[in-house]
């Protein structure tokens, strides 16, 4: 196994109570970097994996509550990272929910959660985040897009124009810091097979009036020319690489891992 020399760093990842999240956290602190975890959940669950990690990986772990539409919470959860651990390496902008619907049908309040949970906490998080990258000299932020942040797909007009928006964020937002040893980069995966994903298929079955079985094959997997979910250990070697000093060069990227969805 590769040494990535991340041991002693500290990251934030938001959204990381389950799915994307909860494995890029996992595989972070396999890697020695101690860990701010934030999401919401049953907070017994939460507690016991939080504690779990911390013992396995013997690395410190903490829990943030912080609402992804609150930006003042974001902030706080930042702040509370960089107090606790005496640094701030790594911020890991995951956090993200769905709603599939025609847009003529497309609930207004669901829209502004989406916008507000998939695209502007990212912005929050990062603006607290970079002047302690700054002062470091060094820092990685990766934003969780998606192969929607580069094509679009029908009935998901919040979630695309959401991940575009992450796209373009995470360009500006590499620009700006491309001399202060500060990176960012957007990972965009074709579909894992997530609690969100798994809502979705169902969504989608109602939506379009067809089984989830025949969802899966014809309409989530039929994007995929591989024909298979993307794991998340693919997602967790692609971060790693970004985070470590492998991946100092690489900035503004937003790099697929879709099986060939987006190579059309």
């Amino acid at each position: 196994m590769p040494d990535y020399g991340l041991r002693g760093h500290a990251a934030v990842v938001t959204g990381s109570t389950s799915g994307i999240g909860q494995a890029m956290a996992h595989a972070l602190a396999a890697e020695g970097v101690d860990i701010l975890l934030n999401g919401f959940g049953d907070p017994a669950k939460i507690e016991a994996d939080r504690a779990a990690l911390e013992k396995s990986a013997g690395v410190r772990v903490l829990y943030h509550g912080a609402d992804m539409t609150r930006p003042e919470q974001i902030a706080d959860m930042v702040a509370t990272a960089h107090t606790t651990f005496g640094r701030l390496d790594i911020l890991l902008n995951n956090a993200g929910i769905q709603h599939v619907a025609p847009v003529e049908d497309f609930p207004a309040e669901k829209w502004d959660a989406i916008i507000a949970i998939n695209l502007t906490s990212a912005f929050h998080a990062t603006k607290a985040a970079i002047p302690l990258m700054k002062a470091q000299g060094r820092g990685r932020i990766v934003n969780l897009a998606s192969a929607h942040g580069l094509v679009a797909s029908p009935f998901k007009s919040a979630y695309v124009a959401a991940k575009h928006g992450i796209v373009g964020f995470t360009k500006s937002v590499a620009l700006e810091l491309a001399r202060e040893g500060v990176t960012c980069n957007a990972i965009c995966p074709g579909y894992v097979k997530t609690p969100l994903v798994e809502a979705q298929i169902a969504d989608q079955a109602k939506a379009r009036g067809i089984s989830a079985d025949r969802v899966v094959q014809d309409v989530i997997l039929a994007a995929q020319p591989n024909k298979a979910f993307v794991e998340y250990p693919h997602l967790a070697g692609l971060l790693l690489y970004l985070v470590s000093d492998m991946g100092v060069s690489t900035t503004g990227a937003a790099l697929s891992v879709d099986g060939g969805w987006t190579a059309a």
